[in-house]
């Protein structure tokens, strides 16, 4: 079995060495040109195209207290009374001038009530989100892990396409959440004209041999310190984590120090711009593609398979990480792993970043930990991967 992707590689070649001193002035943001979406490829045997839209337009708005960029998560029914495998998905921005990427959601029917609580409970269309679905119990890492990460999309990206018998299931009652990165930069953040945007999914029947794909997120902790040129209140790593915790909750307050736990010998936090996690392997499974997820003090990112061994490979190597460019990587052939193997996940944060970008620059300087905020942090590994039976 082969995954194959119309998407370029994530980042350029280049060592990790090489990128931990690039200058901050490069961000992590590739403020992309707009440019019109390729047309689809061919429907191949079994196939057929399932269109999906917004239920309708919507303008966005910058937050609150300044910044160019909004983050809307949205709804989408697909309507499908069978199962399903998804082989490919295509974005299509209607708004392209302020559409920066998007990203594509599926979440199972046991979960899809509570994506229609948090869609009803907020004003207007869809919900203000970052670096996820933004619904607790049907995101994509930690605790709240109940849905998959299917896709993303910057301007020029092609449609997405899985090869061989391998899909994105969707049960009967499954939702699509779109995610979509409204840019105002060219506007200083003022409303740019409405957006109602589509993604096209490519769908199959699926055989009795169809593998299921879904994602191993591989978390490693964040303990970023301010710069030493930077001081004030939430320098400190306890007020820091206090202020997660009073902005969304101690369940995600209390993230920083169980990862430290999990992951640090003794759960001792290192204050640092690079940290790593090990994790084993917890069944039979193939690994097929990644993609490295943190926020917008990401510098670089690897995942490795049995780092220390004879056998040690490399699964993910991001060594200029961009927000903006989350994008599939396929492994060059699919790699089996299973209990007994270890993956080591390890990112590169950088604090100097903050005076870069227009999100974070009017915000007061922080030790950053992990959190759903921009302002906050993310270590995250999400591997796409299909359990075995043995």
């Amino acid at each position: 079995m082969t995954l194959v992707t119309a998407f370029a590689a994530v980042a350029a070649c280049g060592s990790e060495a090489d990128h931990s001193a690039a200058s901050p002035a490069a961000g992590p943001h590739s403020m992309h040109a707009g440019a019109s979406p390729a047309p689809p490829q061919s429907l191949r045997a079994g196939e057929r195209f399932l269109d999906l839209k917004m239920a309708e337009a919507y303008t966005p708005t910058a937050p609150e207290g300044g910044g160019t960029d909004e983050y809307r998560c949205q709804m989408i029914d697909p309507g499908l009374t069978g199962t399903a495998f998804v082989t490919g998905t295509q974005f299509a921005p209607e708004n392209i001038a302020i559409a920066h990427h998007a990203i594509v959601y599926a979440v199972p029917p046991d979960r899809a009530a509570l994506v229609r609580e948090q869609d009803a409970k907020t004003p207007g269309l869809g919900w203000q989100c970052f670096g996820g679905t933004g619904v607790p119990g049907a995101d994509v890492e930690g605790d709240d892990q109940g849905a998959t990460w299917v896709d993303t999309w910057a301007p020029g990206a092609t449609e997405t396409l899985l090869d061989q018998d391998i899909g994105f299931k969707l049960g009967p009652g499954s939702l699509i959440v779109l995610q979509i990165h409204y840019n105002l930069l060219v506007t200083d953040g003022r409303p740019a004209g409405s957006d109602r945007s589509a993604v096209r999914l490519r769908l199959t029947d699926g055989t009795p041999q169809t593998r299921e794909l879904t994602t191993l997120p591989l978390d490693a902790p964040t303990d970023l310190p301010c710069a030493a040129d930077e001081s004030g209140p939430l320098c400190d790593r306890a007020a820091s984590i206090a202020d997660v915790t009073k902005r969304f909750g101690p369940d995600v307050g209390e993230s920083a120090d169980r990862q430290v736990k999990e992951c640090n010998p003794g759960g001792v936090p290192k204050p640092g711009n690079t940290q790593t996690c090990d994790q084993k392997v917890p069944a039979p499974m193939t690994l097929f593609a990644g993609f490295g997820h943190m926020h917008l003090l990401g510098r670089a990112i690897k995942v490795e398979l049995n780092p220390g061994t004879p056998n040690a490979k490399v699964v993910l190597d991001v060594p200029q990480f961009d927000f903006d460019n989350q994008r599939l990587m396929k492994l060059p052939s699919p790699v089996e792993i299973g209990p007994g193997d270890t993956l080591r996940v390890t990112c590169t944060h950088d604090a100097r970043l903050r005076r870069q970008l227009p999100q974070l620059k009017k915000l007061p300087p922080r030790y950053v930990v992990w959190g759903d905020g921009t302002s906050d942090e993310m270590c995250t590994g999400i591997m796409t991967v299909s359990l075995r039976t043995s």
